[in-house]
């Protein structure tokens, strides 16, 4: 019975094409017709001879050519059907990778392609396959990793397969019997991470969080909330307010964390997490207070900003509106002097548009868009040449108590303005001690401090020495409630009609346009302190040279002011009402005034009268072209006559604009003729 396969195989290995053998026959007689003309010439003959050989020799080429063609066919059909016999994709293949045989999986799982996938791999292990080696490879197909097996077969052919990738089964485990549950005992006592934490910890004694006793707290916890005592309940350490409402969170299905503060100190502020353990709670409580002082700070920052920025635009406007006003009582008090019957009501609508103008400075100053005259100031002299003024604010019934440290430091600061922010605080804290119990104590403070005191007094980001200003009081302190917004425009706490609520609000811009920084210190029922930072000027050889000139020259006697002159003025301001009574009023001076609404009509008038202007007045914010703008536009026609720049809004706001312009000088609004015409022509005179 295994004779009968190989026999069958011989057999088949034998068998040929018909088409083959019938063209061998065929040229076969074309052999044998080919002789016919050297036959019948004869033997004899030399040619006939060579022409018969050569005839031979030719069919004998083509019968071996023709057998070796059917004997590699018929290798072919062999493989083929071995190919095709494989379970696994498989392919026959020449060393170039060109496919002579593959069988139907490999079709399936390759294509239809003729030459191997281009591969470096692949074809790595086919030149190896060559030397007889059987080499393993990996073929990429569909973006997943095939292995591959190459060999060597007869007549210098390569066997490719793709062996099936037989994923291991795993044995299935035995079943393992499962005890019954059984719930843990409750912990005892805290685990070693929540005991070596440094946040404090708490093991409770049931599942009220609130009215459970503590049965074990980490070193933590009694750093922040004091010493727990044995029996002692998870409320106890919590102030009151804070734990009713973290108790209605709790009982509104609330996860947390609840945010508490501390009986033992309520400005501190805590996260507190709950976590369930058998029948028993773990408390975690996390001391925020300092994220959230700096939360406070920057919402605080952001807040003031917005509020600014709205009250420097309101106070702008109206600046225009109380310019027109004042200039018009100007006028009318010109027609109407002292004795006239409507002389005392004018006087009145003046005096009333004064105290308006003070209420928009103090705005600015809120806004930091005031106007400073920056000064060198020694700290020491300031309060004690204000100090008198103070002791007629505060009363008899208020104490003032002035602390002067030692080596005071000079600064550079706006000094009206410096004293208006340390009066406003002095009878800010007048009226809380007479409110709270009838009288009591204002404390003033100087000294110069190191970095270090400066971030322990409350200024985190001190840099060198600052120059300190304190104004406490032993008043009943201010409440947390309304600590976030004592800095607000027109908030205040007292009755109606005793305060404006621009007060202190006032003092922060002022410290903020004075490059300073300001913190509140308070705690109820011990008073508050309010507590300025400047940076310390320090001058120069050269300032301090000039400024000993100039406090040794005596001062020169004032001379009478003569209002009136000549000059052609260039007059620009968007506000008909100002620039109409104002440029009357010039006129009736002595002078001629062009007048232009806005920064393209005062050009075209600056270059119709190009080297005739004497002096530009303008206005820095108008639609349009600003006035910054007009000036460089204009430079060329005004030649080097002076500029007069008017604004509600501070100098500092628009000095950028203005760097290489010469001559130039600001006058902030409201504005009075008499400034007015004084500024005008001392600006003429200076030309």
């Amino acid at each position: 019975m295994a004779e009968t396969p190989a026999k069958d195989m011989t057999v088949t290995r034998r068998r040929a094409d018909p088409l083959i053998w019938g063209a061998a026959i065929f040229f076969v007689l074309a052999a044998g017709f080919a002789t016919a003309p050297a036959l019948s010439a004869g033997p004899a003959t030399l040619a006939g001879l060579l022409l018969l050989a050569g005839v031979a020799g030719v069919a004998i080429l083509g019968l071996v050519a023709i057998r070796g063609s059917a004997a590699h066919d018929s290798g072919l059909d062999v493989a083929d059907s071995f190919i095709e016999a494989l379970g696994e994709p498989a392919a026959l293949t020449v060393a170039d990778g060109r496919v002579l045989v593959a069988n139907q999986a490999w079709r399936d799982t390759v294509g239809e392609a003729r030459r191997l996938p281009k591969d470096a791999s692949l074809f790595s292990a086919l030149v190896r396959a060559r030397k007889g080696e059987t080499v393993e490879a990996v073929v990429v197909l569909a973006g997943q990793e095939r292995p591959a097996l190459a060999a060597r077969v007869a007549g210098g052919r390569l066997l490719v397969r793709l062996p099936a990738v037989v994923e291991p089964v795993a044995a299935p485990l035995p079943p393992v019997a499962v005890p019954a549950a059984q719930a843990a005992p409750p912990p005892r006592a805290l685990d070693a991470f929540s005991g070596a934490s440094p946040f404090g910890a708490a093991l409770l004694e049931g599942l009220d969080p609130f009215n459970s006793k503590v049965l074990e707290a980490n070193p933590a916890l009694s750093a922040m909330t004091g010493a727990v005592r044995a029996g002692m309940t998870l409320g106890e350490l919590i102030d009151p307010p804070s734990r009713t409402e973290a108790e209605t969170r709790l009982a509104e299905g609330k996860a947390g964390p609840f945010e508490v503060r501390l009986a033992r100190d309520p400005t501190r502020i805590a996260h507190l997490y709950l976590y369930r353990a058998e029948g028993r709670l773990v408390a975690y409580l996390i001391d925020v207070s300092e994220q959230k002082q700096m939360e406070l700070q920057l919402a605080q920052a952001q807040k003031m900003q917005a509020i600014g920025q709205l009250a420097g635009g309101v106070a702008h406007d109206f600046n225009n509106l109380l310019t027109a006003i004042q200039l018009r009582l100007d006028e009318l008090l010109h027609r109407h002097p002292v004795g006239d019957p409507s002389y005392e009501g004018l006087n009145e609508i003046r005096q009333t548009g004064v105290r308006a103008a003070d209420l928009v400075r103090k705005l600015l100053a809120f806004s930091r868009k005031q106007t400073v005259q920056r000064e060198v100031l020694e700290l020491g002299e300031l309060i004690s040449e204000f100090e008198v003024l103070l002791r007629r604010l505060l009363r008899e019934d208020v104490k003032l108590i002035t602390d002067y440290g030692r080596d005071l430091p000079q600064v550079r600061a706006d000094k009206s303005q410096l004293e208006t922010a340390v009066m406003n605080l002095a009878v800010n804290a007048r009226d809380a001690v007479r409110a709270a119990k009838g009288g009591g104590v204002v404390r003033i403070r100087t000294a110069r401090l190191n970095e270090d005191e400066a971030k322990s007094l409350g200024f985190p980001g001190a840099e060198g020495d600052q120059a300190f200003i304190e104004v406490s009081d032993d008043g009943p302190g201010i409440p947390p409630e309304v600590m976030g917004k004592i800095f607000d425009p027109f908030f205040t706490t007292k009755p109606v009609g005793e305060g404006t609520g621009l007060g202190l609000a006032t003092v922060y811009g002022i410290v903020k346009q004075s490059d300073g920084w300001i913190h509140v210190h308070s705690r109820p029922g011990e008073g508050a302190a309010f507590r300025i930072f400047l940076p310390v000027h320090e001058p120069t050889p050269a300032q301090a040279a000039a400024a000993a000139v100039v406090a040794a020259e005596p001062p020169k006697p004032r001379a009478a002011r003569d209002l009136s002159g000549a000059g052609r003025i260039l007059f620009v301001e968007d506000e008909d009402a100002v620039r109409g009574v104002a440029a009357r009023l010039l006129r009736a001076r002595g002078y001629e005034v062009l007048e232009a609404s806005d920064g393209e009509e005062a050009l075209i008038i600056a270059e119709e009268n190009a080297g005739k202007i004497d002096l530009l007045i303008s206005d820095v914010i108008m639609p349009g072209i600003d006035g910054p703008t007009l000036l460089k536009k204009a430079r060329g026609y005004l030649g080097n006559a002076p500029v007069m720049f008017i604004s509600g809004y501070a100098e500092a706001e628009f000095s950028d604009l203005l760097e290489g312009e010469t001559g130039v000088t600001f006058l902030p609004k409201p504005i009075d003729i008499k400034t007015l015409a004084e500024r005008v022509k001392q600006q003429l005179q200076a030309a």
